[in-house]
């Protein structure tokens, strides 16, 4: 999908994207798709590669059911689109940096000695750092990915909405995962609106930029 897009269509992505609220609930997404779309926004860059985004695909009825009382203010969404995609931040995402560098010197891109100095040095690190730095990592990284795949959703012809406002302390634990290592960063709807979102506006750059 991303490699067919031209720089026009990039652009026309970017403009054209809103936050919808009400879907088709008709329209769903297939698995298949819905992995293609989170492959895609993986390619969002992470420190040292980490890669700590992890993503709750909620789009069962059952799934819907038990988020539902958790995301009061946007009941809407969670009734009507294909998909509620819980993003979260892995605190403990250093476990997968062997994996992820042997990979990437099995493909080619990494000579073996770069290789084994970064994940020396990272190993060394990560473990050590304080929980509320490694949670701002991961929260961060996770945001990169969360907008990547707002603007992925775009170009496989569906619809997005962030939401921040929901039970941030349960939402983990209800789904059975560790709410310790864990933590949430935003909740993304997903599907093709049913209602176009509004328009919005945004200040220009020469009041949002310091230049010297």
């Amino acid at each position: 999908m991303l490699e067919h897009i031209q720089n026009n269509d990039f652009v026309s992505i970017i403009t054209g994207r809103r936050s919808v609220r009400h879907y088709d609930e008709q329209v769903k997404i297939t698995t298949e798709e819905m992995q293609d779309i989170i492959n895609e926004a993986s390619l969002a860059p992470s420190s040292a590669n980490i890669q700590p985004w992890r993503v709750i695909v909620v789009h069962t009825p059952e799934g819907k059911d038990k988020l539902r009382p958790l995301v009061q203010f946007n009941t809407q969404q969670n009734d009507s689109s294909a998909a509620m995609l819980i993003i979260l931040g892995d605190t403990q995402s250093e476990q997968y940096v062997e994996e992820i560098y042997n990979m990437a010197v099995e493909q080619g891109k990494m000579p073996q000695e770069v290789r084994d100095k970064q994940v020396s040095q990272i190993l060394g690190m990560f473990p050590l750092l304080p929980r509320d730095m490694k949670i701002e990592i991961a929260k961060v990284d996770a945001s990169l990915f969360a907008m990547q795949l707002m603007l992925v959703a775009r170009a496989h012809g569906y619809d997005t909405n962030p939401m921040a406002g929901f039970e941030r302390d349960k939402v983990v634990s209800a789904f059975d995962l560790d709410d310790e290592r864990y933590v949430p960063v935003m909740i993304l709807s997903i599907g093709k609106a049913k209602q176009e979102g509004h328009e919005s506006v945004r200040l220009p750059s020469d009041k949002i930029t310091f230049w010297r």
